[in-house]
């Protein structure tokens, strides 16, 4: 299987942002990476590689990985398909 197309990463990109939403998110950017992994075994299955930049007040007082479980609970069920790979950047806002 080929890269996803365009429309299809849109819709993937779309659908985290509503899942993410229920984190109160102030700032949310989500970033397809996927052809930088062209290759991998992960972009064969047309899965994408996404990178989440997020802020969130929920996070406040929040160590790293509880602020990255956070994010992976809203999207584990759309692991390993159609997301392959999810690099998170999450902050707390000060």
């Amino acid at each position: 299987m080929s890269q996803p197309e365009s429309s299809q990463i849109q819709d993937r990109i779309q659908l985290i942002r509503e899942r993410l939403q229920t984190l109160a998110p102030s700032t949310l950017e989500i970033i397809d990476e996927s052809h930088l992994h062209a290759g991998h075994a992960g972009a064969e299955t047309g899965a994408s590689h996404l990178r989440v930049i997020i802020s969130s007040p929920q996070f406040n007082g929040l160590r790293p990985l509880a602020r990255h479980r956070l994010v992976y609970d809203q999207v584990q069920d759309l692991i390993p398909f159609p997301i392959h790979a999810l690099a998170i950047v999450a902050t707390a806002n000060a």
